[in-house]
């Protein structure tokens, strides 16, 4: 017997200040449209946490996603899984075979470096959510949404009357960076391993490589203080802000990894090619229509929209897979972006956790060949890459998705008994035959410039300002 769905309506709130007032602390997940949004909708839900790292804990939180999921159902959006999928939910994907060596049993020439963290956050953690708040920015309305027990309606109801009406108010901007934040690779060992890259293409193990680095920020972070900041100054169409455990990831993403709906459509949107924004409209115009007609760029994100075709093509009913957008440029608060759409229709029988299971970890976040391409960055990296290049999202009890990627992200981890609070971002570009190591540097060193601002810090040997990077003109 199905657990009943029961909805309230509820008078309308700013998402962010229900947010302050009932979400402080605890496990929490909170889908963004972001602030003064006028359109689509915002989520906040929460539910009991279902968590796992390592091949062992993996297999049996699949297998419990399986059941969850089973059997979809019309009536509960947006209730089901909610949360992370890290970098190492998609190499044992990739790995259940054991063929690619980043998994148990590979050899120690690739797992050097990979020790596991006792402290590190969680591969897959996920709330079931079970309550959720929807916010419909255009209508202005807000609906809580239980599954089961109604008993919470009335209790959110009650806790409504101390939720502040009107706009929360923007939080205090740090004046000057002030923490120092270190970088896994110094600006040689970065040109070092771009170069690695290059030669492993030039003699054929790939075509493309996404190398990746990671920036660290040691101390006790708050949490929805940062992201208060990050979501202002680093708005995004994929912003999230999830805590589960001792844990936050604070989303600021643009990219959708992959939307299925409750009919069986599917998409997914890779990004390869950056370029800067410029407070000059004339300079800022030149910088979108050279990544537009970049050859590396474009060539870099063809290969990925093939790699993405020949995901979807395997969980795909016949002749559905197209490119429905490629190469199209796309500007945000701080970068251009080069972004292509594929499209699909699930085959009978298949699900969205099927289409997760085929094409993650993401091609944009690995290269081409993805298997090749995941064993020599495993080696080269140095460190698991944790919830950055993993997913961030949502599995709907009706058979839907949406998950986007884990770029952009600040994680925090909060104190434990071995050592103090931390934040980290990730950053990484594709590397091909054509890159410019220099280029390649101050791009990464662009894609955490705003990460680490929101979190009052500036790299080591770094402007807080990085570089512009500029490519040779054909």
């Amino acid at each position: 017997m199905r657990l009943p769905v029961h909805r309230r309506p509820l008078a309308w709130r700013d998402p962010e200040a229900v947010v302050l007032a009932l979400a402080r602390t605890g496990d929490v997940v909170w889908t963004d449209a972001g602030p003064g949004a006028s359109s689509g909708r915002s989520v906040v839900a929460w539910g009991p946490a279902l968590t796992a790292t390592g091949p062992d804990d993996l297999a049996v939180a699949w297998a419990e996603l399986r059941a969850v999921l089973a059997g979809p159902r019309g009536d509960a959006d947006p209730l089901g899984p909610a949360g992370w999928l890290g970098y190492g939910v998609g190499t044992w994907l990739l790995d259940r075979d054991a063929t690619v060596g980043v998994g148990r049993g590979a050899p120690p020439s690739v797992t050097a470096g990979l020790a596991p963290d006792p402290d590190a956050p969680a591969d897959l953690a996920l709330l079931l959510t079970d309550r959720a708040l929807v916010f419909d920015h255009g209508d202005r309305t807000v609906e809580a949404v239980v599954l089961g027990d109604d008993r919470w309606l009335s209790a959110v109801a009650a806790a409504w009357r101390d939720v502040p009406e009107g706009d929360p108010g923007h939080p205090a901007e740090p004046t000057a960076p002030s923490r120092p934040a270190v970088r896994q690779h110094d600006d040689d060992a970065y040109l070092a391993l771009v170069e690695r890259c290059q030669q492993a293409i030039t003699a054929g193990d790939a075509y493309v490589l996404c190398l990746t680095t990671t920036t660290t920020v040691e101390g006790d972070v708050d949490d929805l203080a940062v992201y208060r900041r990050l979501r202002r100054s680093s708005p995004a169409p994929h912003a999230s802000f999830v805590r589960i455990g001792p844990t936050s990831v604070l989303g600021a993403s643009p990219e959708s990894f992959l939307r299925v709906d409750a009919h069986g459509a599917v998409s997914s949107s890779p990004i390869k090619g950056t370029r800067p924004r410029s407070a000059d409209p004339a300079v800022d115009a030149c910088a979108a229509a050279e990544l537009g007609a970049d050859e590396k760029e474009l060539a870099e994100n063809l290969m990925i929209v093939d790699l993405v075709r020949n995901d979807l093509t395997r969980v795909a009913a016949p002749g559905t897979v197209a490119v429905a957008e490629l190469f199209s440029v796309r500007s945000y608060r701080h970068v251009h972006q080069l972004v292509s759409t594929v499209t699909a229709v699930l085959a009978p029988g298949r699900t969205a956790l099927d289409v997760v299971e085929t094409a993650f970890p993401a091609g944009s976040m690995t290269g081409a060949p993805k298997r090749r391409a995941v064993q020599l960055l495993a080696a080269w990296e140095g460190r698991p890459r944790g919830v950055y290049s993993g997913v961030v999202g949502h599995l709907g009890l009706d058979g839907s998705a949406s998950l986007a990627m884990a770029i952009r992200s600040i994680v925090v981890e909060r104190a434990t008994s071995r050592r103090p609070g931390r934040a980290s971002v990730g950053a990484g570009g594709g590397i091909t035959a054509s890159s410019v190591p220099s280029v390649e540097l101050e791009e990464v060193r662009l894609k955490a410039a705003a990460l680490l601002r929101a979190l009052d810090a500036v790299a080591e040997g770094a402007s807080s300002a990085p570089a512009v990077p500029t490519r040779p003109v054909p």
